[in-house]
């Protein structure tokens, strides 16, 4: 029993440790192992850091639709609109100047007539029988001049009797005359060329200098173009008065017809106290009569002509709490903010501008979403139907 259990120990002594084999085969892992684990560790964390920044950066914004258009020069006016009236030409109150009963009328009333038309005709039998008898006078004295001629001559007159015959055919002469001009009177012709308004007085009525004008008369080509221009814009219109380019370019406000230009004629010479304006006048071509007087029309006062003036579209100019400002394109599509000083208003839809130069380019329309920088994708900008003169501002001052 004793030597059975001393084998057994024997047996259970030499037999292997399992826990002991297990840390003989860990410590077999070798070092490099742990090293190369390490790095791939740190390789994946750095990749999936790196993918994790590209996701929160930010996309570039895509390029801005806008239109563009390129800075032109030309020479350009410099103005001043107002509101005026027109007024005749020429204004003929038709009087008769002997009296008499009218026995025609020789016009529609609102016609056109020209210089030595006839208008009225009164009764000219009255002033045709003074006529007659002073013509027959003026006969008999001329005949006794003759005789008077003769016996002067031979010596049997006076030199009295001679002096008085001279007189008297000379007296004669001038009554026929006066009687002429009498009966030239009876027949009413027109003094110029306009358009009649309404008669006064109708054929039967009885006439003469005191009575009532006939007709009135009204001269319409040219015509006159009144204004006034405010005291602010005086020491302006000053300066270039009696300047060569100096015009008066008048149009209706409806548009309907084309602006005409026209010559300055008269400025006051004083300031009206009430209103604080100074007269003017301008002389404008009418040829088809499509002004008329006291018609209420626009008026562009030209001072003068601006040579070369740097020019874009209305809409590129955009104002900010810096002032006036345009986006100008760069080369490379993207857009640069530049300040500007804004002028005039001209034909075409165009702003005259100081601060760009010529053939740059210039974003018209799609500013509101731009800043200095952006990149953006241009395109031609159409401009529309050209503004005439008359959609401009009543009152604008210079530059």
């Amino acid at each position: 029993m004793n030597i059975v259990q001393e084998e057994e120990r024997r047996v259970v002594s030499k037999a292997p440790n399992p826990a002991k084999f297990r840390r003989t085969r860990v410590q077999s892992i070798p070092r490099w192992a742990y090293v190369l684990f390490a790095v791939l560790a740190v390789l994946v964390l750095l990749r999936t850091f790196q993918r994790g920044v590209g996701t929160l950066r930010p996309a570039q914004a895509p390029a801005r639709p806008v239109t563009v258009a390129k800075v032109v020069t030309k020479d350009v006016p410099l103005y001043l609109d107002e509101i005026g009236t027109c007024a005749a030409y020429e204004t003929v109150l038709v009087q008769a100047q002997v009296s008499g009963q009218i026995i025609t009328r020789d016009f529609q009333d609102g016609a056109e007539v020209k210089k030595g038309d006839p208008l009225f005709t009164i009764d000219p039998r009255p002033f045709q029988a003074v006529l007659d008898q002073d013509k027959a006078q003026a006969a008999l004295d001329q005949v006794n001049l003759k005789r008077q001629e003769d016996l002067r001559a031979r010596k049997v007159i006076s030199q009295q009797d001679y002096d008085t015959a001279v007189a008297n055919a000379q007296k004669s002469q001038a009554a026929v005359e006066a009687a002429q001009v009498n009966v030239d009177f009876c027949y009413i012709k027109s003094p110029i060329n306009g358009r009649v308004g309404l008669r006064n007085v109708d054929v039967g009525n009885l006439v003469g200098p005191s009575t009532t004008p006939l007709v009135t008369i009204l001269g319409l080509d040219p015509i006159y173009t009144d204004f006034t221009v405010a005291e602010n814009d005086l020491p302006l219109v000053r300066k270039y008065l009696g300047g060569p380019n100096v015009k008066v370019q008048t149009f209706l406000p409806d548009g309907s017809i084309t602006p005409r230009m026209g010559d300055l004629y008269f400025i006051d010479n004083a300031v009206q106290p009430g209103s604080g304006t100074v007269k003017a006048r301008g002389v404008t071509p009418n040829p088809d009569r499509a002004l008329w007087p006291s018609e209420f029309v626009r008026v562009r006062f030209i001072l003068d002509t601006l040579k070369n003036a740097t020019l874009v579209p209305s809409q590129a100019v955009q104002v900010s709490q810096s002032g006036p400002f345009v986006f100008v394109v760069k080369p490379d599509n993207t857009v640069d903010l530049r300040p500007v000083k804004p002028g005039q208003r001209q034909e075409g839809d165009l702003t005259v501008i100081e601060g760009v130069k010529p053939d740059e380019t210039v974003v018209v329309t799609g500013q509101l979403a731009l800043s200095p920088g952006a990149q953006v994708a241009p395109q031609p900008y159409v401009p529309q139907n050209s503004d005439k003169p008359q959609d401009a501002a009543v009152s604008e001052s210079a530059l």
